[in-house]
């Protein structure tokens, strides 16, 4: 297969706008006739003077199509797929109430909220809980934590859901919550069940860290580094960055973070999704099944798995049409959709490591969705 190259672009992150060690960038536009991808990539998987742990002494590693990222909350839309699949066959309906699916959080404030609102944001959950605090010893109590995360409502947010939902707050305790309830309907483990409905039939290397280790014997040599957190041990590298992610579900996968993958991987993820919407996945979801978790929703960009543009400068930048849909990860990960275009654009970085101090991504993002936009447009 014959790739646009977009290592401009990835040099555009690295170079221009310093964002990150390095970044890995791929693209697909479908034509007329076949679907073109592109791929780039620059810069090396950790700074010079801070290798993590292990590597020291040992020569950069520059960044190639093999580099593995923690996708950080791009794990959402995969979540929320693996939501749609399971209503497809059945195991669950998208109304059906929490605390129908885990019946353990039927004292809590979120007992009646339907599975639809968690996925999108609406359920009137606070943003975001310590679950566990990081180099804590005490054991993780399961439990415990999806009975806080239930309980997690905003003030303003009393009483059972309305139509539509409460006004849309990002939060990730939606989504811990949301892992549990597929687990429990899927009979399996979270990532187990995203293998099954999602990565396995669509063909993606993307997984949680031990999927990876038990299949790759290089994934440790793979892996991007990111941030180095004392409390963690030092540089985190193989091990999912978002602490709650860790402490609840160690190197698996939780309802919100977790997944691991590469940029080709995350891209054609994208084009399934196109694929769905123009009815040529119905083996897999048809356009009526995928349709709620992409769709618009009134009161902000949030839809059920995925966002949409916003602002004045959005991260998908100016070329990405009005409908795209995608969403962001906080290690510096992103992927945006656009179905009018039929392009799909992937931006994955380590721009926490070794600290999240820089805010460089926010304006890498849309000079580089701008840059594959314009590179893809040509290759039509």
């Amino acid at each position: 297969m014959t790739l646009v190259d977009l290592t401009p672009v990835a040099k555009l992150v690295i170079e221009e706008h310093r964002a990150a060690p390095c970044a890995c960038v791929a693209a697909a536009v479908r034509t007329r006739h076949n679907v073109q991808y592109g791929f780039g990539a620059a810069g090396r998987l950790w700074f010079e003077d801070s290798p993590p742990a292990g590597a020291r002494g040992a020569a950069p590693t520059e960044a190639t199509a093999e580099a593995i990222f923690d996708l950080a909350s791009v794990t959402k839309p995969f979540t929320a797929l693996a939501l749609a699949r399971l209503a497809r066959a059945g195991a669950l309906r998208l109304d059906e109430p929490l605390a129908q699916v885990l019946p353990e959080l039927a004292g809590t404030r979120s007992a009646r909220a339907p599975l639809e609102l968690l996925a999108a944001h609406r359920a009137g959950l606070e943003a975001h809980r310590v679950l566990h605090p990081p180099g804590d010893s005490a054991p993780m109590d399961p439990l415990g934590a999806l009975l806080a995360c239930a309980d997690g409502r905003r003030e303003a947010c009393a009483g059972e859901p309305p139509d539509g939902g409460f006004p849309p707050v990002y939060s990730d305790l939606g989504y811990v919550l949301l892992g549990a309830a597929l687990a429990r309907r899927g009979a399996a483990e979270l990532d187990e069940i995203v293998a099954r409905e999602v990565t396995g039939p669509l063909g993606l290397a993307v997984a949680p860290a031990r999927a990876h280790r038990r299949r790759d014997p290089r994934f440790d040599e793979r892996v991007v580094p990111t941030e180095d957190v004392e409390l963690r041990g030092g540089v985190i590298r193989g091990a999912v960055h978002d602490d709650n992610a860790w402490t609840l579900a160690r190197d698996g996968m939780a309802g919100h973070a977790g997944l691991f993958g590469d940029a080709m991987s995350v891209a054609r993820l994208g084009v399934a999704l196109l694929e769905a919407l123009a009815g040529e996945r119905p083996e897999w979801l048809s356009r009526d099944e995928l349709w709620p978790l992409v769709a618009p929703r009134p009161g902000g960009s949030l839809r059920a798995g995925f966002d949409g543009k916003s602002g004045e400068k959005p991260s998908s930048g100016a070329r990405f049409g009005p409908r795209t849909f995608g969403h962001l990860g906080f290690t510096g990960t992103s992927l945006w959709i656009d179905p009018d275009a039929g392009l799909v654009g992937v931006l994955l970085t380590n721009r926490v490591h070794p600290t999240r101090a820089s805010d460089a991504i926010r304006r890498a993002r849309p000079a580089a969705y701008d840059a594959i936009a314009e590179a893809m447009a040509q290759a039509r």
